[in-house]
């Protein structure tokens, strides 16, 4: 079993707190929109770090880390990326990209929108958006999220809220 945290849109905040939340977790997954750069080292001195650039990110951002991660983990297959839309109304780019990989996962970032969708028209996908942890946006409450993930299951899925942007 691993458990994950997942994180995005800090745009160069990170709030303090998210040490205490991601305390438990295996690794940590950020989901773009880091901002200054200090952020990432930051969680990457914390916890093994997986992390996507967002469209706010710098050159050092898209030096270092990709647009796009696909892996495995625990019998999942999972797609990370920034931009992602939402289901069913992905663009172009990521359909096949959803359709090439079959992810049991589909998680991004860049709306600021806390979801959790079930995909209709891929049964075995749930998308995921763990909303906006930064105090830029336009959302009210800054988000992250947790989940485990244990012999191909998604289990104890849980929102946290950090505070007021």
């Amino acid at each position: 079993m691993k458990k994950i945290g997942l994180i995005s849109d800090t745009h160069s905040f990170l709030d303090e707190s998210v040490f205490i939340h991601f305390a438990n977790c295996d690794e940590i997954w950020h989901l773009g929109d880091i901002g200054d750069w200090g952020v990432y080292e930051k969680l990457a001195n914390f916890k093994p770090l997986r992390a996507v650039w967002g469209n706010i990110d710098d050159h050092t951002a898209r030096t270092y880390i990709p647009e796009t991660l696909q892996f495995d983990m625990e019998g999942l297959s999972i797609v990370m990326t920034h931009i992602g839309g939402i289901p069913p109304y992905y663009n172009a780019g990521i359909k096949k990209m959803l359709d090439m990989y079959k992810p049991n996962i589909f998680l991004c970032g860049h709306s600021h929108i806390l979801r959790v969708i079930k995909d209709k028209k891929r049964p075995n996908l749930v998308y995921i958006n763990p909303g906006a942890a930064g105090k830029h946006g336009f959302h009210r409450m800054r988000t992250l999220m947790r989940m485990d993930l244990d012999n191909g299951k998604i289990s104890n899925l849980e929102v946290v809220e950090l505070g007021l942007r």
